[in-house]
């Protein structure tokens, strides 16, 4: 299971509300730092087994700040979770991507809804059956609707898998231009390099 929730936060006067501090509150929630974090899961998780110390290292990279207890189940579930999400980078044309989503946004447990976590977030929405619903359940239903708003906003798949055998990792399509067919330049380049010396050959 997820953390207990903390106690409310002292009043808003209270919090630190500089336009620093007020842009960090929003960008923290937002559907590219969802988005961005459900990626690197899925490469964490996927790629072998992780262990919780990987895991949990990830999540505080990617804004999680509360105390993060991973249980062998837990692991268990997130990975599942992932291997679920990497069809959805997988889909080959919108159309299968949008499918795919559509099927695991049915397997969510709650319905839409915005929190705040208790105030110490910015109003957000959740499709998960609570706020302390275990891991597995939130990373699922979080990713999903993060991956659902970049598919209505560009209307093309919200990722793909880096065609570099070596690699095979999911990247995120966020901006525009043509489309993308590796996650980094250090793997285009790579992948370059060793059709140059093939041809050589």
């Amino acid at each position: 299971m997820r953390p207990t929730p903390p106690p409310p936060p002292p009043p808003a006067g209270h919090r630190d509300e500089t336009p620093a501090a007020r842009r960090e509150w929003s960008t923290r929630h937002s559907v590219q730092t969802t988005a961005r974090r459900t990626a690197a899961l899925v490469n964490a998780l996927v790629s072998e087994v992780p262990s919780a110390d990987t895991v949990t290292e990830v999540l505080r990279e990617h804004g999680e700040n509360g105390p993060i207890e991973l249980s062998a189940g837990d692991l268990a579930e997130l990975r599942s979770a992932a291997l679920r999400l990497r069809e959805v980078f997988a889909a080959d044309g919108v159309d299968r991507a949008a499918e795919t989503l559509n099927r695991l946004l049915r397997s969510t447990a709650g319905t839409l809804r915005l929190t705040s976590h208790y105030g110490t977030s910015p109003w957000h929405p959740h499709l998960d059956s609570a706020d302390e619903a275990p891991w597995g359940e939130w990373f699922l239903a979080s990713s999903c609707l993060g991956l659902l708003v970049l598919l209505w906003n560009h209307q093309r798949p919200p990722g793909g898998v880096c065609a570099s055998p070596a690699c095979r990792n999911v990247y995120l399509t966020l901006g525009s231009g043509p489309p993308r067919r590796y996650c980094s330049r250090r793997c285009a380049t790579r992948e370059r390099v060793a059709a140059y010396r093939r041809a050589r050959a």
